[in-house]
């Protein structure tokens, strides 16, 4: 059992006992998060798809801990100009752990 999920912009497939890094939510540590976009839903009697979302489905997960990214270097420049700059960013996530798919 599967379920397509949709938060942040992107989309993941998740089962149950799944820990996945997401964009930053709202919430501390040990909350309960319920994501409502659920695109399909994987079961014994087959695969339901939404348009655009499942009706009555929910995936309910808790959230692990927050934290940052690797960083990732920017670095601009002109040639024959004396024009640096370096730059980097590290992108928030959390970590959520998916407890059922309903």
């Amino acid at each position: 059992m599967y379920a397509i999920i949709k938060t942040g912009g992107k989309q993941y497939k998740v089962t149950e006992g799944d820990e996945i890094f997401i964009e930053k939510l709202e919430g501390e540590a040990g909350d309960t998060v319920n994501f409502n976009e659920v695109l399909a839903v994987s079961k014994d009697e087959g695969l339901s798809i939404g348009s655009p979302f499942v009706e009555n489905a929910t995936v309910s997960g808790e959230i692990v801990k927050h934290g940052k990214g690797k960083k990732i270097v920017i670095f601009k420049y002109k040639p024959k100009k004396t024009y640096r700059n370096k730059t980097g960013h590290r992108q928030p996530y959390t970590k959520v752990k998916i407890n059922s798919i309903g």
